[in-house]
């Protein structure tokens, strides 16, 4: 059983560079440098700010890397309760990597262009916005698939009892509204301004960094339930 709790902490390890490298390249980092309503704010911002860019861009590689791992470490922890789900996991959380990974050919495009020769046609402001932009949508494309992965992973905690059943009651009810949040961004020009699109993504939160922090702490129970 000491190898099964090292498993769960393994997982919970991963999970929570995956969180805080997340949090700091996709929250930190652009609202210090982003101006979406101001090109040359932007432009200025990342010219004087290069190594904090750059260091998002660092956080990110080593988040997806950390997600590359985190859902082969959970297969181990869980494939002994449902075998299906299990698959289904790991076959729904590893498309998103190859997706992050390359939509992060973007940012390497606004460091080409804050050392560019100014271009009259399009000029180097608006450029690093489209790539910006660009970079957003590749991300919302990655979230049809973090949406998914949530719920069988959500069923295996809660069928498991390795861990508090309300923290995957919590991922599974996250994954819905994660995935509608990715339809409505798509579907409505004007999600934003929806009352419910600012919390439609707060259980997945609630659910996955409840669930990275029990694992560090806690590991998994000794003795899982019987399903």
């Amino acid at each position: 059983m000491k190898t099964h709790k090292s498993t769960a902490r393994l997982a919970g390890f991963l999970y929570l560079i995956v969180v805080l490298a997340g949090i700091f390249s996709l929250l930190y980092v652009p609202s210090q440098l982003i101006e979406w309503k101001n090109a040359q704010q932007t432009l200025e911002n990342i010219q004087n700010s290069e190594s904090l860019f750059r260091l998002g861009m660092v956080a990110e590689t080593i988040s997806f890397t950390a997600f590359l791992l985190l859902p082969l470490v959970l297969y181990k922890l869980f494939h002994t309760v449902n075998k299906t789900f299990s698959v289904a996991m790991v076959a729904l959380a590893l498309p998103t990597v190859p997706i992050f990974f390359s939509i992060l050919l973007h940012k390497f495009a606004v460091l080409s262009l804050i050392h560019a020769p100014e271009n009259p046609s399009w000029p180097i402001p608006e450029q690093i916005l489209f790539h910006l932009g660009q970079y957003g949508d590749g991300n919302l494309l990655g979230q049809n698939f973090w949406a998914l992965w949530l719920f069988p992973f959500g069923y295996l905690v809660f069928k498991s009892g390795y861990l508090p059943k309300l923290l995957g009651i919590f991922l599974m009810v996250g994954s819905l509204g994660y995935y509608l949040d990715f339809l409505g961004k798509i579907a409505f020009p004007n999600y934003s301004d929806f009352a419910l699109s600012g919390y439609m993504t707060i259980p997945a939160s609630i659910g996955e960094i409840g669930t990275c922090l029990w694992l560090v702490i806690f590991g998994a129970k000794e003795k899982p339930k019987e399903v």
